[in-house]
């Protein structure tokens, strides 16, 4: 167990990021005048912001960085450190917000300050110089300034429920919250609010218009729910964050407001309709003696960032949380760790915001973190990419690009050195392509069909492949057709998202559909594409003309509404072929159809 900046929780569902960007500007007005300053134009969350969080070092057990106590990392005097390194070294590639994550009101030993408004105040010993002066300082960098927040009204803020709230007379804090005083966020150390109050909208404002008044250009909400590990109508914070939104049109500066962790994809509707970002997992931190580890949590996004991908965006981007390869040791990971890492980070259109002691980059790490041509495929606008092939030890992720390109990156996720292969086909493509090796700037030249890599443990490579052969001709089988044959559970049920309205499902412990009358011309192996849904990531063996199955985990497509589809390879010979999907012993994901190119 840890110490979470709000109660003991176990290290790896310590917080949850939420983070409201505000656009950099020079404040015009004070927290004590009527009307809000007036709002530059600009555009929030057009690209995954880049920056630094302070949270990462705040976490961790790292000889010498928290030496008065869990979190006390975060200080102005380190903040400044740190705004000057990114200044320095990170500032000319696109880096350009530091944000300042929990804790910015509590002393040392955690103790918070309020206002006479309920509001979060600077803690003296922290920032002895108050919060306007450290965005004041960002900002003469040419950098933006960011700061946090819990969601809900945290119990210290309540007092007696007499505490007015600024600029709404008659209002208090005991008319913002239920009579019961039910509590929310991922730790339950605030008390929910109540929006049927008008006075509630009033608090968020004014919170809102502080910030902009001091010159903040980011804000994180934490804790927000559905999702950080909790559920129930206490944990539902989307009237909070709606009123978010609409206390940023207010404040005087446009806001970009990213909500964490660990967010329920059943609201990804909302997330998107309010917010300009959004975690979609636990913190990466490991709260140990380093920053991460590779199992605690870096690898976990493999497998939950793909339900995500569809919903990232110009306006709104999947948070994967801090890029820490800046630092080896302090990282605690290899330099394959690293740079699979920071690949994935960069196809997937993460934020690019690390957490690493930017006075000591080394040299391999700032290498990772200052790649232009990592950095524009992050940053192109284009969609993220997203597994081809099954969620596999080995796995091959893509994206199409606008100009006809494809971003191909190669995964190694198992523990002992592996070959990896990119086939076109799944690419939807076949004949010859030009590829080029983005991390080590090399033109590999032309290959046909395929590009194989001997990976080191947990390695990667990322290409941009550029075809040069024709488009491939598919045949599809739908998976609920007459024809084929269902055992065991396995039945036919309605999927308004599924080619042809139906799919197969209930593929558990023996339940399989076999696809029969499956024909191609020649024999050989066919990197067939399967579309399935699945509300969690599941398992299936995957065999053709009743021979030797393989075992192929499919990722979480979000929900039992969502389909997704990935290649897997199979062995067929020319003429009629039958295709078996089965559960075997444990739970398969729902079947739509399959998709077999015309040529091996």
């Amino acid at each position: 167990m840890q110490s979470s900046p709000y109660s003991v929780m176990p290290a790896r569902t310590l917080r949850a990021v939420v983070v409201l960007a505000l656009t950099a500007a020079v404040p015009t007005a004070q927290a004590d005048t009527a009307s809000p300053p007036a709002a530059p134009a600009t555009t929030v969350a057009a690209k995954p912001y880049m920056g630094w969080t302070s949270w990462t070092m705040q976490s961790s057990k790292y000889p010498g960085l928290n030496p008065k106590g869990d979190y006390s990392y975060l200080s102005e005097a380190n903040v400044g450190k740190q705004t000057d390194a990114m200044a320095a070294k990170l500032k000319k590639y696109g880096y350009e917000y530091v944000n300042i994550d929990a804790g910015w009101w509590m002393d040392w030993s955690w103790k918070p300050r309020f206002d006479e408004y309920g509001r979060q105040q600077a803690d003296p010993e922290r920032f002895p110089s108050g919060m306007k002066a450290v965005a004041d300082r960002i900002h003469s960098k040419g950098l933006k300034a960011g700061i946090y927040l819990p969601v809900g009204l945290e119990k210290g803020a309540y007092g007696d429920g007499r505490n007015p709230i600024w600029n709404a007379e008659g209002c208090t804090t005991g008319d913002i919250v239920h009579d019961d005083l039910r509590t929310t966020n991922g730790w339950d150390s605030a008390y929910k609010i109540d929006f049927s109050n008008p006075c509630a909208q009033k608090y968020i404002d004014s919170q809102a218009r502080m910030f902009a008044d001091w010159g903040y250009d980011f804000l994180k909400l934490d804790g927000v729910g559905p999702g950080s590990f909790k559920n129930g109508d206490n944990y539902n914070n989307v009237a909070d964050v709606a009123a978010w939104q609409q206390a940023i049109k207010t404040a005087g500066r446009p806001i970009h407001l990213e909500l964490s962790w660990s967010l329920d994809y059943g609201h990804v509707a909302d997330w998107k309709k309010y917010s300009n970002g959004w975690r979609i997992d636990t913190d990466v931190e490991c709260y140990c003696n380093t920053l991460v580890t590779w199992e605690n949590s870096v690898d976990d996004r493999w497998d939950d960032a793909p339900a995500w991908t569809a919903h990232a965006g110009p306006g709104g981007w999947n948070d994967l949380d801090s890029l820490n390869v800046g630092n080896g040791e302090m990282d605690g990971l290899t330099k394959a760790e690293r740079q699979s890492y920071a690949t994935l980070w960069a196809i997937a259109k993460s934020p690019l915001f690390t957490g690493d002691d930017l006075t000591r980059l080394d040299s391999y790490g700032l290498k990772l973190l200052t790649d232009r041509e990592v950095i524009a495929i992050n940053q192109s606008g284009a969609p993220p990419a997203e597994p081809v092939t099954a969620s596999d030890p080995q796995q091959v992720w893509a994206a199409k690009n606008p100009n006809g390109t494809y971003t191909v990156a190669l995964f190694n996720l198992s523990d002992a050195p592996a070959a990896v292969t990119a086939h076109w086909s799944t690419l939807g493509f076949q004949g010859r392509a030009s590829v080029r090796d983005v991390w080590n700037k090399e033109n590999l030249g032309g290959h046909t069909d395929k590009i194989t890599q001997a990976l080191p443990a947990h390695g990667s490579r990322l290409f941009t492949v550029t075809p040069r052969g024709t488009d491939l001709a598919w045949t599809g089988y739908e998976a609920e057709a007459g024809g084929n044959t269902l055992s065991g559970n396995a039945s036919v049920a309605d999927c308004s998202a599924c080619s042809g309205g139906r799919k197969v499902g209930n593929l558990y412990t023996g339940g399989k559909v076999t696809v029969n009358d499956v024909v191609v011309a020649e024999a050989g192996t066919y990197l067939i594409k399967v579309g399935y849904v699945s509300g969690d990531s599941r398992s299936i063996l995957v065999s053709a003309n009743a021979g030797a199955a393989a075992s192929h985990k499919f990722a979480s497509t979000g929900d039992w509404s969502t389909v997704n589809s990935v290649h897997v390879p199979v062995r067929l010979k020319a003429g009629a072929n039958t295709i078996t999907f089965d559960s075997g012993t444990g739970y398969a994901p729902d079947i739509d159809r399959i998709d077999v190119p015309k040529s091996s």
